[in-house]
């Protein structure tokens, strides 16, 4: 599982920091968490193949979170891609879409489906038998939701060099799922434990946009082996953070430790500040095991 970071900023344009824009990686195929302006262009700027893009989660219907999301279809309808493409997102954004492909005269050459977000509870949005994705509350401004995704473990690994050539194929999916094969022809049995190997571990990651600071969702991120928690103002502004619905370096740590989280990483910087050391300062004191978001940076977990 991969998190690469396309943007670090907020609301306001910077030329050092793009809007909130993140690409996880999941076996073959990318999800995009939020869209802010330009997210076309950083997904150009490092090599990321956009065909591999099966979903998009949006969290809230502020501009530095989905601006980027109408250029992107557009140019994804221009590479001719016949492949579905599903977005999930706060009520509203489908007639944002549908407006601004009317007027366009833009006809997709994809199937596009819409799915709106529950921005009340801890709900299941997708399930496949790679991941599962839900979707918990955040007090923002508007309605906003987090996401908690999880690739779930893999099955066996088969090591091929302790197989014959002409292994039938019906017995791999057998050894996968843990069973030793006794080959009624041949008499000869293949134990799993020295056959395979154990699959990849479950792996989670907790996204947590735009929020004042709230332990309630505490509960719905425990254990996870990554947290991207916004931290747009340092503790001397905490009063504006709350008055702005928004969270400070070190509340967003302090989520970190009470969610037992393994890695920590802060982003979404206001514009006021034009260094972001004194970020980590103030984090790491809380949860040492935090990291400052950096452009094109790529957590692989």
């Amino acid at each position: 599982m991969e998190f690469r970071i396309l943007g670090t900023g907020s609301a306001t344009p910077q030329l050092q920091r793009n809007p909130s824009a993140f690409v996880v990686t999941i076996d073959n195929f990318l999800v995009l968490i939020d869209c802010g302006e330009g997210t076309q262009y950083r997904l150009l700027e490092h090599k990321v193949k956009i065909s591999r893009l099966r979903y998009i989660l949006i969290s809230h219907l502020h501009g530095d979170h989905y601006f980027g999301l109408i250029g992107l279809l557009s140019t994804l309808n221009m590479q001719k891609r016949t492949e579905p493409l599903v977005i999930f997102g706060p009520k509203g954004l489908d007639e944002i879409i549908a407006l601004q492909l009317k007027y366009s005269g833009t006809i997709l050459n994809f199937k596009l489906d819409f799915s709106v977000t529950d921005p009340t509870g801890f709900n299941p949005i997708l399930e496949t038998e790679t991941i599962e994705i839900k979707t918990f509350p955040l007090k923002h401004r508007i309605d906003c939701t987090g996401f908690l995704l999880t690739k779930k473990k893999s099955k066996r690994k088969i090591l091929a060099e302790k197989l014959p050539e002409n292994f039938p194929a019906i017995f791999y999916k057998m050894l996968q799922d843990g069973h030793d094969i006794t080959d009624e022809l041949s008499r000869v049995t293949y134990i799993n434990a020295e056959c395979t190997t154990d699959g990849c571990s479950e792996k989670r990651l907790a996204y947590c946009s735009d929020t004042i600071y709230d332990e309630s969702i505490v509960d719905y991120i425990k254990d996870v082996d990554l947290l991207y928690h916004e931290a747009t103002f340092l503790t001397e502004q905490a009063e504006r953070a709350k008055v702005t619905f928004h969270t400070t370096a070190a509340q967003a740590a302090s989520i970190a430790q009470k969610a037992n989280a393994k890695q920590l990483i802060i982003g979404h910087f206001s514009s006021r500040y034009k260094t972001t050391e004194d970020f980590l300062v103030q984090a790491q004191e809380i949860f040492p095991n935090t990291t400052l978001s950096k452009e094109g940076e790529n957590f692989i977990f």
